[in-house]
């Protein structure tokens, strides 16, 4: 018979200390709210309090410390700081034990819970979770845990649900917001609402002004940083990106577009551009606007057109953004000839000069010239002020009466509503139950009803935006016109870009200059 020996162990299995060796487990709490409100802050006093008291009071437990994240979400552990410490000093052998209040508080997410658990067990350190007195070394434990961060999970899925429900019956309703803080011109009124700050509007309009005389983006930073204005957030340093930022934001023209962006899931908090897979919510006279609205619609054909050309067209260069060639209709181009000569002058041609076999022979203009001929143009134009005005009225009145394409658009959304339910219904009451063939002869009946009635709601949508567009163009027009002076002596960047829509060079050096009101004046 054979004889057994029983092995005592000496590893104790959940500390992998030894057994005989008496000692303290080195022990650390972690708290964490995820909100900065005083409620929230007493929860988390009172967190550091109870664990503080708890651990030192266990005579088998050697305190090492707490560590802390206030004001955090608990969905995902990247943004914690002190979570991220407290894992990095359990996983270099400085922690034994973690004592955390819940699962909850420790992560929402069932994927970053368990995948620090499972190294933190690996490198033999133990979490114990309070309220659902789980043991992560009990074999018990995994179990436990992967159903309670599961339903940790779903609450903080149900929670995130219930924002973004209560964030888009908001924009329904008009009710917006902005982060007072870090955006420029505006500050929170008594209740809540959008109050031009004189102070902050000056730098704003000083911007857009710069921008409309030919300035690029980054020489508008290196101006404001000049002056020594901070930025929105309060730093020395402008970035382009806040500039193109303040000069393509709408609420400066005092409407707000809503629901912009949206969050692709509640775990990652990944934000994606809403390219029209959400509705969004356009409002017009929102609040106060430190940028007239046709001015601001003038900024924005002025960033297209530069756009054709590079984001680097300089105060020198922008004229061609608007000189067109009559042979091939592309765009002209500054050039510089006897760039390391005496004789060094800046000239445009045509960009596609030389492209194809049959050459544009349209010719070369210098910058003096187009300016020379702007100002010959914009004298015999305001000549006949009185009736440009007077026709632009009129024809602003016309463009201000949408109502049939309005009510007509309402009904094809309505139409196409019934459409989309009509599907909804032949795919849950007869997909598994018609003949296959009746079912596809349904289905691709409704469908193309569907199409049709989309392709007409983006039609009208886009003629009323277009007409809105130009009325607002119009509306700066007849503004300008009547701010502007009779006769013009010198070159006006600003009048080259809010009166001019586009100018034709033909072969015999004449230049065709169109009016933004539509207008020909050829010089």
């Amino acid at each position: 018979m054979p004889k057994i020996t029983k092995i005592e162990a000496t590893i104790d299995l959940r500390t992998h200390a030894p057994i005989q060796k008496v000692k303290k487990r080195r022990t650390a709490g972690y708290a964490r709210v995820s909100t900065g409100n005083d409620e929230q802050a007493t929860s988390y006093e009172a967190q550091m309090e109870y664990y503080t008291k708890y651990i030192q009071s266990n005579p088998g437990w050697e305190f090492v410390g707490m560590y802390t994240d206030e004001g955090i979400s608990g969905t995902s552990t990247k943004q914690r700081s002190g979570f991220r410490d407290m894992i990095k000093d359990a996983l270099d052998g400085k922690i034994d034990l973690i004592l955390a209040k819940s699962i909850s508080r420790f992560a929402r997410n069932t994927v970053d819970s368990l995948v620090n658990i499972r190294n933190l067990k690996d490198h033999g350190v133990e979490v114990y979770f309070e309220k659902e007195n789980i043991w992560t070394f009990d074999e018990k434990g995994e179990v436990m845990l992967t159903i309670m961060s599961s339903l940790a999970q779903e609450e903080s899925r149900s929670i995130s649900e219930n924002v973004t429900w209560g964030k888009r019956r908001s924009f329904e309703e008009g009710k917006y917001s902005v982060p007072f803080k870090r955006f420029l011109g505006y500050e929170r009124g008594s209740n809540g609402e959008l109050v031009i700050n004189k102070e902050q509007a000056a730098i704003v309009r000083n911007i857009y002004r710069w921008f409309v005389e030919g300035r690029t983006v980054n020489q508008i930073c290196q101006e404001l940083m000049r002056q020594g204005i901070k930025t929105p957030g309060g730093k020395e340093k402008w970035q382009s990106s806040t500039v193109f930022s303040i000069l393509t934001n709408e609420k400066y023209k005092g409407a707000a577009m809503l629901q912009k962006s949206y969050t692709v899931d509640f775990l990652s908090k990944k934000k994606k551009a809403n390219n029209g897979e959400l509705p969004k919510y356009y409002i017009e006279d929102a609040h106060p606007a430190i940028i007239p609205p046709a001015d601001w619609e003038i900024v924005q054909d002025e960033l297209a057109a530069r756009k054709r050309f590079g984001t680097g067209i300089s105060a020198q260069s922008f004229l061609s953004c608007k000189l067109m060639c009559e042979d091939c209709g592309g765009y002209y181009g500054s050039k510089v000839w006897h760039s390391t000569s005496s004789y060094r002058k800046i000239i445009y041609r045509c960009n596609r000069k030389y492209d194809n076999d049959v050459r544009c022979k349209t010719p070369v203009l210098t910058e003096e010239e187009v300016k020379e001929l702007f100002i010959m143009a914009y004298n015999e134009y305001m000549g006949d002020r009185e009736r440009i005005i007077s026709d632009a009225v009129l024809l602003c009145e016309e463009l201000s009466d949408t109502s049939k394409i309005e009510a007509k658009l309402e009904v094809r959304k309505k139409e196409l509503g019934e459409s989309a339910d009509l599907y909804r219904l032949l795919i849950t009451n007869e997909s598994s139950t018609s003949d296959g063939d009746d079912f596809q002869s349904k289905e691709k009946k409704i469908y193309q009803e569907y199409s049709k009635l989309s392709d007409e709601v983006s039609d009208l949508s886009d003629r009323l935006a277009e007409i809105n567009s130009r009325r607002y163009k119009l509306e700066s027009y007849i503004e300008s016109m009547r701010t502007r002076p009779n006769l013009l002596e010198e070159w006006d960047a600003g009048l080259w870009v809010t009166m001019i829509d586009h100018c034709v060079v033909h072969r015999d050096k004449t230049v065709t200059f169109v009016f933004r009101d539509g207008k020909e004046i050829t010089e």
